[in-house]
C-alpha cells in the first residue's frame, strides 16, 4: 500500500495509515468507485432519455427520479476516501508558520469535527429513512419506496464518521510525536 501524500505542509503518519487506516480506506475506495459506476450509469441513463426523448417521443420512464435517488447515494459515496486522502478544503493561512504539534492537533480537532459530522449525517438519515418507510412515500412516476434511496446513503455517511475518527486519533497521534521530537515546519 502507498504512502497516502496530502501535501508537503499537512501533517502525516509516519508510516502511512496503519492496519485500520488502510482498511477504511480500501472500504473508502470501493465505496467511491462504486459511486462513481453509479454516475456513468446515470450519465448513459441521461444521454439515452435524453436521444429518446429529441429523436423517438420516447424517453426514459422517470428518469428525474432515477437521477435523484442515485445521485444521492453516489455522491454520499465520496466523503470518506476524500477525507481519508486529505481532499478537503483547508485553509492553512493562519497555521503556516505553526509548529507541526500545533498543525496536527488541529487537523486532529478537524477531522473529529468530521466524524461527529458524519455519524450526524448516519444517525438523521437513518431516522429520515424510517419515517419515509412507515409514511409509505413513493416516487411519483415509477413507484419506488422513496426510504430505500435514503437509506443507500447511510453507508457512505457511516464510513465518512469512522473515517474521521480515525483521522483525529492518527494526527493526535503525530501531535504527540511531534511534541516528543521537537519538529518544526
Amino acid at each position: 500500500m502507498q504512502d497516502i501524500s496530502l501535501d508537503h505542509a499537512a501533517p502525516q503518519p509516519a508510516d502511512g495509515f496503519g492496519p485500520i487506516g488502510r482498511v477504511l480506506l480500501r472500504a473508502s475506495k470501493a465505496l467511491a468507485i462504486a459511486g462513481g459506476l453509479v454516475f456513468v450509469l446515470l450519465v448513459a441513463m441521461s444521454i439515452a432519455s435524453i436521444v429518446g426523448r429529441k429523436l423517438f417521443s420516447a424517453p426514459v420512464p422517470g428518469d428525474m427520479e432515477v437521477l435523484q435517488m442515485a445521485a444521492a447515494f453516489a455522491s454520499a459515496c465520496f466523503f470518506a476516501h476524500c477525507h481519508l486522502q486529505g481532499g478537503d478544503v483547508k485553509v492553512d493561512f493562519f497555521t503556516a508558520h505553526a509548529s507541526f504539534k500545533t498543525v496536527h492537533r488541529l487537523d486532529a480537532l478537524g477531522s473529529l469535527l468530521v466524524g461527529i459530522f458524519g455519524a450526524l449525517i448516519t444517525w438523521r438519515a437513518c431516522v429520515g429513512a424510517l419515517s419515509i418507510k412507515a409514511a409509505g412515500e413513493t416516487s411519483m412516476i415509477l413507484g419506488w419506496p422513496v426510504w430505500m434511496a435514503q437509506m443507500l446513503m447511510v453507508p457512505g455517511f457511516f464510513l465518512l464518521a469512522l473515517a474521521g475518527l480515525y483521522k483525529a486519533w492518527a494526527c493526535w497521534q503525530q501531535s504527540r510525536h511531534a511534541s516528543k521530537s521537537g519538529s518544526q515546519p
